[in-house]
């Protein structure tokens, strides 16, 4: 089983930036689209960022285009968020998913979850 471990959050200030990883175990990462989402206490999960299998497509809500990137280091069976110029509507838990197939922008498309890292931002 595929199991996802994240690391990296923590507190910050507006305009800072912070690197979010995701450590898988199990199985090769590589061979699953993965995908960021993020949770307010109260709300529903969101999609932020995704890429697909190969590393060549991503996908980014609008909120955070231009802001925050999704990557991968196969050889460390690793994905990141790189967030930068963050803000405090950015604050929220922050986690990992994968899923066999194509990216998608559904929580409930995503079989394996981390267990959530939080990002506080402060003004």
């Amino acid at each position: 089983q595929l199991q996802l471990v994240e690391s990296g959050g923590g507190l910050g200030q507006a305009g800072d930036s912070l690197r979010l990883s995701c450590v898988a175990s199990g199985r090769t990462l590589s061979n699953y689209a993965k995908a960021w989402f993020r949770q307010v206490s109260g709300k529903e999960r969101e999609f932020v960022a995704a890429i697909n299998w190969s590393g060549r497509s991503t996908d980014y809500a609008e909120s955070v285009k231009g802001r925050f990137t999704i990557s991968r280091d196969n050889a460390k069976n690793t994905v990141y968020l790189q967030m930068s110029s963050l803000k405090p509507e950015d604050t929220a838990v922050y986690y990992c998913a994968a899923r066999s197939s194509g990216i998608s922008y559904s929580t409930r498309d995503y079989r394996y979850w981390g267990q959530g890292t939080q990002v506080t931002v402060s003004s």
